[in-house]
């Protein structure tokens, strides 16, 4: 067990926050810096903002923009040279590593545009393997039905390397739905799919979101991905605009 384990974070009203007990994310001063040859180089400037609970948010901007980072940063995959990131009241950069890699356990969903699948498991093992990492008993049942729901109950025991590009997206989408989890972070999800598939992930992948009552937020450059959202927020040089 980490040695300061998942827990909301007690209020902040000394330091000019107001509390948002429904939050799904609460973002408070994050600011990315890196070393570079000339000194250093901001990728983020301070940013603040809230996504609310089953909330769809866009992050968009040009290639460059800061908006890869920050949602690393959103998901604790990084860390921020200042500010932080607070996830259904956790301060997630109040954990250590172990504790956030319990919180991205047990809260969070990805879905990312190279797809992530692991090649040596089939499509069933691979929608399996988050179940069967917390322990769930009917791991393969449930593996199984979403992997039906997204269109490929034929698919099972196919391995990625003999799947479609759509249908290895179908994959990831079934594997970050399958343990229902609150919050999931999507990175350009058919950056590498072409128009007419792409199109068809998007509409599903919004419409499990909204079976699910999940919090969505996604980086893309697709305008009209983003125009399906409640919200966009729009990153350019690492501010928001």
């Amino acid at each position: 067990m980490p040695d300061n384990p998942v827990r909301p974070v007690d209020s902040n009203a000394e330091q000019g926050h107001t509390a948002h007990p429904h939050a799904a994310i609460e973002v408070r001063g994050l600011a990315k810096r890196v070393a570079d040859a000339s000194g250093e180089l901001t990728i983020l400037h301070p940013l603040d903002f809230t996504v609310q609970k089953a909330e769809t948010l866009a992050i968009v901007g040009a290639s460059g923009s800061g908006k890869s980072t920050l949602l690393g940063l959103l998901a604790g995959l990084d860390t921020p040279s200042a500010g932080t990131v607070l996830i259904d009241g956790v301060d997630i950069y109040g954990l250590d590593e172990d504790g956030r890699a319990l919180l991205r356990k047990e809260r969070l969903g990805f879905v990312f545009q190279s797809f992530q699948l692991l090649a040596h498991l089939t499509a069933l093992e691979n929608v399996m393997l988050p179940l069967e990492l917390r322990g769930i008993a009917n791991a393969r049942a449930r593996a199984e039905a979403m992997l039906e729901r997204v269109g490929l109950a034929s698919r099972l025991r196919h391995y990625p390397k003999y799947l479609s590009g759509g249908e290895q997206q179908r994959v990831a989408l079934a594997r970050a739905f399958v343990t229902e989890p609150p919050l999931l972070f999507a990175d350009e999800p058919t950056g590498s799919l072409d128009a007419t598939t792409g199109e068809s992930v998007i509409a599903l992948m919004f419409e499990l979101n909204r079976q699910h009552g999940s919090t969505l937020v996604l980086v893309t450059h697709d305008q009209s991905m983003a125009a399906r959202c409640d919200r966009t927020l729009t990153i350019a040089a690492g501010r928001l605009v």
